[in-house]
């Protein structure tokens, strides 16, 4: 298998919570050619899932920009070129392994061409190098990043369609609305409140 049908890189992780802080952080040379680019909190419930275009546009102009994968719970436009992983499902904002990422955390990146299938694993942290098993369980254990937030210009219409979208399967799921999915969470969580009532005239 040679370098065009199968990508593997492993890079420290450069992580970002929007696409400005980024793009200020490339100009001013902190990421660097071998870095894993991490840009959390703009899928569904953090922007809208915004299309980072300007993010891409920017590594493609520099000479080492193609030796940076990017990382991302948003999505790509068509002009997007290089290891550019979105679509992140969960999302960091609905406990995706995304939003649990630290700068310096080791990323192994490997996308097979021919078989269209790959994996973003957590490979090492704080100097500390371990199997992709042993960073699935490490990531499993590590509570959300607490600077996590959805972009306070989210607009409430597209906010609903977050939370209805994220019940329905999360942004792999289509992005669309699953009527049945979203009747059973709603019944469910009203037979739950009926419960908490009823247990709380119970105490009473």
């Amino acid at each position: 298998m040679n370098f065009f049908e199968r990508h593997r890189n492993t890079g420290a992780a450069k992580v970002f919570l929007s696409e400005p802080a980024a793009i200020a952080a490339i100009k001013s040379k902190l990421v660097q050619a071998g870095d894993v680019l991490v840009l959390a909190c703009r899928g569904p419930m953090g922007s809208g899932m915004e299309e980072t275009a300007q993010l891409t546009s920017a590594l493609r102009r520099l000479a080492f920009g193609k030796h940076v994968a990017v990382f991302t719970d948003a999505r790509f436009s068509g002009l997007s070129a290089g290891a550019c992983i979105g679509h992140a499902s969960p999302e960091a904002l609905a406990g995706g392994p995304i939003g649990k990422l630290r700068d310096g955390d080791l990323i192994e990146i490997i996308i097979d061409r021919v078989k269209l299938e790959g994996s973003v694993n957590l490979v090492g942290e704080a100097g500390r190098r371990f199997s992709a098993e042993e960073g699935t369980r490490v990531l499993a254990e590590r509570a959300p990043r607490p600077d996590l937030a959805a972009d306070p210009a989210l607009p409430e219409q597209t906010h609903l369609w977050a939370a209805l979208q994220d019940v329905s399967g999360g942004s792999w799921g289509g992005c669309v609305f699953d009527v049945d999915s979203i009747l059973k969470v709603l019944d469910a969580g009203k037979q739950a409140m009926e419960q908490k009532s009823v247990m709380g005239q119970k105490e009473d």
